[in-house]
């Protein structure tokens, strides 16, 4: 595989990974700040990891039983997350579209 470049050659998988990740760790943030935290804290941090996933807790909490506790959805959004994160990898390596790894042989001294 020479001259392949591993990153623009499959753009479409790093990238989808990547804000999936970061969408993912966030709301275990989330949930983390929420179990110290009263909800209408002014810690900006907090504050900022609820504004960045707002929307994935409002679908989350759409799928997720009433009897559920409010401060529990962050941690099934983030289940959710890694199931999809799990199901990208499936599917792109089924259809061979994901990077592959080719170990060099050892040169001789």
């Amino acid at each position: 595989m020479q001259g392949q470049n591993i990153w623009w050659d499959y753009w479409y998988f790093h990238l989808t990974n990547y804000a999936l990740a970061a969408l993912l760790y966030t709301l275990l943030g989330r949930f983390l700040l929420g179990v110290l935290l009263p909800p209408d804290s002014p810690n900006y941090i907090y504050r900022w990891f609820c504004r960045l996933t707002d929307f994935v807790v409002r679908w989350t909490s759409f799928i997720t039983p009433a009897y559920v506790a409010t401060r529990y959805v962050p941690l099934a959004a983030a289940f959710w997350l890694a199931a999809v994160r799990l199901a990208l990898y499936i599917v792109l390596y089924q259809f061979g579209l994901l990077p592959k790894i080719v170990l060099q042989p050892d040169s001789p001294a």
